[in-house]
């Protein structure tokens, strides 16, 4: 839409798995007039450090690296939630789930702060909050029914287990036993509370299908307003708007 020619590269197929550098990557594709990358990296700290070695006038957009930030993901959650609520200082709004690994989590707890939301919770089991928690300007919770009571935002995180290690949760029925949203629990929160998750979704763990598919969620919303998020973000940086 933005008429950009597109290269789509996969770091586990490049030269890199042959021994080729980062930044040796990043020259190579700056020789091909790229003007802009958008990188997702498993490493904290990847894009920035891209960013200060890229090429004056190179554009490095952060599509999420590590548990560390997902700055779009985190402009998108904040655009939907301004498309449903006027005023982020009369907000209380609660973020459930496995809060250690998740870097939508930060960029959100950033954004929401940045805005002056009036209440940010946090909740989940303590093995899955992390040791800053307390740093991060939040109150927590450690029972959902608590942490659901009067929110008008219900951000729910799935579990990562791809970054977690063995014994942080006993099982995925156990979890949805105790930190899952179904339609019992999400009428704890404001009757016109909206639900959001960044995807992917694991029905059945941290959401019901009856929340999911409800109306009172706005997760596809936050799929469409992604697209639109994202185009402005390559926009605004390539001097376009």
């Amino acid at each position: 839409w933005l008429s950009a020619d597109v290269i789509n590269f996969d770091v586990a197929h490049s030269s890199t798995s042959k021994g080729e550098t980062l930044l040796d990557t990043l020259r190579n594709l700056e020789a091909m007039r790229c003007d802009l990358f958008v990188v997702r990296h498993q490493q904290n700290g990847t894009p920035a450090y891209l960013a200060e070695h890229a090429a004056p006038g190179v554009v490095i957009v952060n599509a999420g690296d590590g548990n560390h930030a997902h700055p779009t993901q985190g402009l998108l959650d904040m655009f939907t939630i301004r498309r449903h609520k006027a005023d982020f200082s009369q907000l209380t709004i609660t973020i459930v789930g496995d809060i250690l690994h998740s870097r939508v989590a930060r960029s959100d707890i950033h954004a929401l702060r940045a805005l002056g939301v009036g209440e940010l919770r946090i909740a989940g089991p303590a093995s899955l909050l992390p040791e800053d928690a307390a740093e991060l300007g939040c109150r927590i919770y450690h029972r959902i029914e608590d942490a659901l009571a009067n929110s008008d935002v219900i951000i729910m995180l799935r579990l990562q287990k791809e970054r977690m290690q063995h014994g942080l949760i006993a099982s995925d029925q156990d979890y949805a036993r105790c930190w899952g949203l179904d339609r019992q629990r999400l009428q704890l929160a404001r009757a016109d509370a909206i639900v959001m998750h960044p995807g992917p979704i694991n029905r059945g763990v941290e959401i019901s299908d009856e929340v999911a598919d409800g109306a009172q969620s706005v997760i596809l919303q936050q799929v469409s307003n992604g697209i639109a998020v994202r185009m402005a973000v390559m926009a605004k940086l390539l001097g376009q708007v």
